[in-house]
């Protein structure tokens, strides 16, 4: 192997390893042995065991911000990137379930406060700039956004926790139901809905 090949290689096993057990329930020989390598090759590449956790959770980090951010990005109604951002979300925790739980799980040296903590205030951040147009559009105080964006956002990762265990209903439906409660409210519920976007 290239040494680029290895260490993706060892990013792989690690985020495996990693998922299952945390950081602290991983040692580095598990990794070493999982990979076919040796414990120096470990610290070559990566120094140590926190390290390698390191490029795990910050890799991870990069491709679920990368996927909401292209959700809110593109042009669309306020309602329908609610709906991409709740799905973006969902297909992350689908598709790379290991990175959602290590995620959830331990905070890395480089992110002490955690680092789905620092991913939700990143998304926040940006969706408070959607709320804060919207509720200006209908009358409302556009300084509400940021306090209603906390509340959504809290929303949508809660019931994302929740749906990677579960796996039940089926995303698309999730993220209708999650939509359906965030914009029309209790006392708006529809019984059926469906995604905007998809019109």
């Amino acid at each position: 192997m290239t040494g680029l090949q290895r260490r993706t290689q060892l990013i792989e096993v690690g985020r495996g390893l990693f998922a299952v057990r945390g950081l602290d329930g991983t040692t580095i020989e598990e990794i070493a042995a999982a990979a076919g390598v040796s414990k120096p090759v470990i610290y070559e590449h990566f120094g140590s065991k926190e390290g390698l956790y390191t490029q795990v959770v910050e890799g991870e980090f990069r491709i679920l911000l990368a996927s909401i951010n292209e959700a809110l990005t593109e042009e669309a109604k306020p309602r329908v990137l609610v709906e991409r951002a709740a799905l973006a979300l969902l297909t992350y925790i689908e598709d790379r379930t290991d990175g959602f739980r290590i995620l959830m799980r331990d905070a890395p040296p480089s992110q002490p406060e955690g680092a789905f903590s620092t991913l939700l205030s990143h998304v926040t951040a940006r969706v408070e700039h959607i709320l804060a147009d919207e509720f200006a559009r209908r009358g409302f105080s556009s300084a509400d956004g940021a306090m209603y964006a906390q509340m959504l956002v809290g929303m949508v990762a809660m019931t994302g926790q929740w749906w990677q265990d579960s796996r039940q209903p089926d995303k698309r439906e999730v993220a209708a139901h999650l939509v359906n409660l965030a914009w029309n409210g209790l006392t708006g519920l529809q019984k059926e809905p469906e995604l905007h976007s998809e019109d």
